[in-house]
């Protein structure tokens, strides 16, 4: 049975560009994708793909250089039309008008949580601080949901805690603090930009475990950016792979794995071990990625890839839906080729 549910945000052709004296870096290109309510998106890509960069432009947070070139981001709200929810497109609001998106709506978990966490300010004075100016409740409230927060992510001795100042926390406890933060305005959407990068293994699966708990008893919507596929599959139901900008497959998470296509999404699935081939080696991705400074109009995998043709060096494929919600940037004869060479024959 197709779900009939609404998209809460919907990205279409997102460009997001930066201006430099050599050139321009299009650092998003063309990106769209949707989320629907209570759906978890995995990004993934290697560094400088355009990951944060997406982001960032849905939280419109690019500044100058950056700008925002073309494209809509789509969000359906009440906040301008109370007991009405319509789409509003995040691109054409004023400044004054994203501070009420921002923390209240949609909200973000950086991979450092002391780029959002004061160093010079309590837990209980920042927490307050969010919850009060977002939910018009006075200082009593605010620290009563800010304790709670606390107890739902799992902190130890919340009440001591709120006291405390970010470098008296572990790193694992500073970015539970973040998501409790982040969570305490009941947003729809949650933006978590690689949140267990900077963790041990132990920690990041308690992180992990603790947002997907979270995610279903608040109902949030999340983008989950990371460049660790293993990390997508525990936690995503849609992916959307990215390189040099672009969206290079999106399809939802069972499919990503069990029926990748696009060159670049076999090699990063081939640079995960796995425990049931045995294995001398990784097989990592040779070469480098690519320069996004006045790229030209190719795919930008074109130089690390193997199935590559002449057609390939003259022209930039398109996003080509290979099977219902499966879409694919590359040409239909390498495609085809990819049906046979990854599946012994079988399409």
């Amino acid at each position: 049975m197709p779900d009939r549910k609404e998209p809460i945000l919907i990205v279409e052709n997102l460009k997001t560009y930066f201006e430099q004296a050599e050139g321009t870096v299009k650092a998003v290109d063309g990106v769209s994708f949707d989320l629907k309510p209570d759906e978890v998106i995995g990004i993934v890509g290697e560094t400088g793909s355009g990951k944060s960069v997406t982001v960032k432009s849905i939280m419109r947070l690019i500044y100058p250089p950056g700008r925002i070139a073309d494209g809509k981001i789509l969000f359906k709200t009440d906040e301008f039309s109370p007991g009405n929810p319509q789409y509003v497109d995040i691109t054409k609001l004023s400044e004054e008008q994203m501070t009420r998106i921002r923390g209240k709506h949609i909200s973000m978990v950086f991979q450092d949580p002391m780029t959002s966490l004061n160093p010079m300010f309590t837990i209980e004075d920042q927490m307050i601080e969010t919850i009060m100016f977002h939910r018009k409740v006075d200082e009593n409230q605010a620290r009563e949901i800010a304790l709670e927060m606390l107890h739902k992510v799992k902190i130890p001795d919340p009440e001591r805690r709120l006291k405390d100042y970010p470098f008296q926390l572990s790193g694992g406890q500073r970015q539970r603090v973040v998501i409790a933060i982040a969570l305490s305005c009941n947003p729809e959407v949650l933006i978590a930009d690689e949140p267990t990068t900077a963790l041990d293994v132990t920690v990041q699966a308690q992180i992990l475990e603790l947002m997907e708990s979270l995610q279903k008893e608040f109902h949030t919507s999340i983008i989950f950016i990371t460049h660790d596929l293993a990390v997508i599959a525990e936690v995503a139901n849609k992916v959307m792979v990215m390189y040099g900008g672009k969206t290079v497959e999106y399809a939802d998470v069972f499919t990503i794995f069990e029926n990748p296509i696009h060159p670049y999404t076999n090699s990063l699935l081939n640079c995960i071990p796995r425990v049931d081939v045995k294995q001398d080696s990784l097989s990592p991705i040779p070469g480098q990625p690519p320069v996004i400074l006045n790229a030209p109009p190719v795919c930008p995998f074109l130089p690390r890839c193997n199935f590559r043709t002449k057609r390939c060096e003259e022209e930039l494929p398109g996003l080509v839906e290979v099977s219902p919600g499966h879409y694919v940037r590359c040409f239909e004869e390498i495609i085809e080729k990819l049906f046979v060479s990854t599946r012994g024959g079988q399409k």
